[in-house]
């Protein structure tokens, strides 16, 4: 049995991720709100988990950090970024500005995408399908 064999059915996929700020169910009900997905689990008074609401969706959890603190950006390096795609990049940023996002002067992108920061102060990406 060669190595490849061996390993068959051990690669992994992507069931979630985490999202810490100051107020994890806000974070949860913005980025819900952002995807139309709904709130499909809560975990007391710290965590919040978000999803399409189909069996086996992905989902994400966003948990309430005390200490939390919004990376300075572009000064601070990210751990990482959500990239969200969409049809009409006009529409949506003007959707997820009203939903509580905001939108820094520094815009690296140019055409290819925009840039916003979530209510958090977190930099997410938004660009065309």
């Amino acid at each position: 049995m060669s190595g490849e064999e061996s390993m068959a059915g051990a690669t992994a996929r992507m069931m979630g991720a985490g999202f810490w700020a100051h107020d994890g169910k806000a974070l949860a009900d913005f980025y819900a709100a952002a995807l139309g997905w709904k709130v499909t689990q809560t975990f007391g008074d710290t965590a919040v988990m978000i999803s399409d609401g189909s069996e086996g969706a992905t989902g994400y959890v966003f948990y309430t950090a005390k200490d939390f603190r919004a990376p300075d950006w572009p000064k601070d390096e990210l751990a990482f970024h959500v990239d969200l795609s969409c049809d009409d990049i006009a529409a949506t940023e003007k959707r997820l500005l009203s939903l509580g996002a905001t939108k820094p002067e520094h815009q690296p992108g140019g055409d290819r995408w925009t840039v916003l920061l979530d209510p958090s102060g977190q930099p997410f990406c938004i660009s065309a399908s």
